[in-house]
């Protein structure tokens, strides 16, 4: 009897141990939190949207608009690279969960080089903008296009120390397939900032007026 005890202990355990870890739901507590943040964040950039979509209109005569600074090629080129982005963090998800070491770490760093190269070219068009005259001040139009556009793109600057976070962790060997939800979640957020983008340079670019 006392030998059944000690070979039932580990798997009571065991099953103790991941009812901490997951809600009701089957959802881990980690990946809930998540979800609930990303809803906070999107009644954030709601209200960061609607106030640029009150305020695009109040410039003055002589004011500068959407219409003498926005390169929508540029732009465009920009979104496609953080678009590719979510394919590539795609990739990384799945090559962690089938064991993948080498493929994870090749596309986690992919995908932070692309997000680089998206707030790159976010600052190039911020200096281009301020040199024409646009500053966060100028007039209603700018500051709500400052506050959104730079608002995400710090968005994207988390998201990109995230993922070397997760590159380091997978150089000391602390990212194997038991941690892929851990990728996962990270992937989650990454999404979401891609998504949010897409609305963004939807209202913002294709529809300046």
């Amino acid at each position: 009897m006392d030998d059944t005890l000690t070979a039932e202990t580990p798997a009571t355990e065991a099953a103790s141990h991941a009812e901490e870890h997951h809600t009701s739901t089957g959802i881990s507590n980690e990946k809930l939190a998540m979800w609930v943040f990303l809803g906070s964040e999107c009644l954030l950039f709601g209200g960061l949207i609607s106030t640029y979509m009150f305020n695009k209109g109040r410039i003055g005569p002589n004011d500068i608009g959407p219409s003498d600074l926005f390169d929508i090629p540029f732009t465009s080129v920009s979104s496609f690279v953080l678009l590719m982005s979510s394919l590539t963090m795609v990739f990384a998800v799945s090559a962690v969960a089938r064991g993948d070491i080498r493929g994870n770490r090749i596309w986690l760093a992919t995908t932070a080089a692309l997000g680089a190269t998206f707030v790159a070219g976010q600052v190039y068009e911020f200096t281009a903008f301020y040199s024409e005259g646009l500053g966060f001040t100028t007039n209603l139009f700018g500051s709500a296009f400052y506050a959104l556009t730079g608002f995400h793109g710090a968005h994207v600057t988390i998201g990109i120390i995230m993922l070397m976070s997760l590159f380091v962790m997978s150089m000391r060997g602390n990212l194997g397939p038991e941690r892929a939800e851990t990728v996962e979640i990270i992937g989650l957020y990454w999404h979401f900032v891609d998504v949010v983008w897409i609305v963004i340079f939807t209202i913002v670019y294709l529809f300046p007026q």
